[in-house]
């Protein structure tokens, strides 16, 4: 009687109605149609509304599917209980018209905001999915790897997309190496797209001042491009208030010889057997695209076999563990001055650590790692 009642009342509102006569087919008929509204009595035979309800949190369905209790004036012990569990309302027998309209309109209304809400989260995303399938195909797909070096990279992003980036490419027809690991400030969409600016410039300007036939030493040159990708970037893109830390080398595998230039970034490590302790390559100049005509220096370094230049991002030394403690510079050169006996073990061995201290946290920044090994 309470089914048919509470039915053609409801069909009287303009609602299309299915019936249960107990709640184990209840349950049946929500897992194979899709529904708007339950409306669940705690008295029931074969399963009770407590043991749909918990059924209906178990499987997730009450995320997606909102539940109004029917009861007796006498049972808001039991609506407590039914609110506790997940139900989102209740109503009270016997049925009264208004408040019967009103808390099935509010109810359905919630329920068409949730519904556009995940919509709009979905397509959200699978637009951030889009971007990260863009961005991953910015970064290299093979590394270069001259006789006698090993050239491995790490690249995790804290989020679908990120604002770090390494690049490695042949340049002066494969005679010298290009090498940049950068951070672009901020997280999110907008770092993702000035890390792709950031990113080609610093390529084109790179592949246009190593062009084969040009016998400029590699330090002038290497310098050339960081003012040009800054200046740009300053004057351009001023008003967006966006700037990156750059470490941006040329490496010459005949020699060894290492030119480069540190924009605000992390100071990179060059170990080695012969090394204690190890060396590190402090900043040059300021993070590129803050002002237009910043100064820069360019360095040159000798990396001799058996050295590594290990080059990263500060999502590395940063990392938390649950309580907040830092990763730390301290540990990372402890990890470093134990050496690896290749390339990609180093990163190897560095990754675990700090997937191991921030156990059981979010990340809280993109990771970017590049090791560069002469071998012996």
């Amino acid at each position: 009687m309470n089914r048919d009642l509470l039915s053609r009342r409801l069909q009287q509102q303009g609602h299309t109605v299915s019936l249960a006569e107990n709640g184990r087919r209840a349950l049946e008929m929500i897992a194979a149609e899709e529904f708007d509204l339950v409306l669940l009595d705690i008295m029931m035979p074969e399963l009770d509304g407590y043991a749909v309800l918990e059924r209906m949190r178990g499987d997730g369905t009450l995320d997606r599917l909102p539940v109004i209790m029917i009861s007796a004036v006498t049972e808001l012990e039991s609506v407590v209980r039914c609110i506790e569990m997940g139900a989102t309302d209740y109503l009270p027998k016997p049925f009264n018209t208004v408040l019967l309209r009103a808390r099935v309109g509010a109810t359905l209304e919630k329920k068409r905001l949730r519904d556009r809400e995940r919509l709009w989260a979905r397509s959200l995303e699978r637009e951030l999915e889009i971007g990260r399938e863009i961005q991953q195909s910015f970064l290299p797909e093979e590394l270069p790897q001259p006789a006698g070096w090993e050239i491995a990279a790490t690249f995790r992003p804290a989020r679908q997309v990120a604002g770090d980036f390494y690049d490695a490419f042949p340049l002066a027809g494969g005679s010298r190496i290009g090498l940049v690991v950068a951070d672009v400030c901020d997280k999110g969409v907008g770092a993702a797209l000035f890390m792709a600016l950031f990113r080609s410039l610093l390529r084109a300007f790179t592949e246009r001042a190593f062009a084969a036939g040009d016998a400029a030493a590699d330090g002038p040159r290497l310098l050339s491009t960081v003012v040009s990708t800054n200046d740009y970037i300053a004057r351009t893109h001023g008003r967006s208030n966006m700037f990156a830390t750059a470490f941006v080398a040329v490496l010459d595998p005949k020699t060894g010889s290492l030119a480069w230039v540190n924009a605000g970034h992390e100071a990179p490590v060059v170990s080695g057997p012969s090394r204690s302790p190890a060396a590190r390559l402090a900043p040059t100049g300021p993070a590129l695209g803050m002002m237009p005509d910043m100064t820069f220096a360019a360095r040159e370094a000798v990396l001799a076999p058996g050295e590594t230049l290990f080059a990263f991002t500060d999502g590395v030394t940063d990392a938390r563990d649950p309580s907040g403690r830092l990763f730390s510079e301290e540990r990372l050169l402890e990890l470093l001055s134990d050496g690896a006996p290749l390339a990609a073990t180093l990163l190897g061995t560095v990754e675990r650590a700090v997937d191991s201290h921030s156990a059981g946290s979010e990340p809280s920044d993109d990771i970017t790692m590049l090791a560069v090994r002469r071998a012996l």
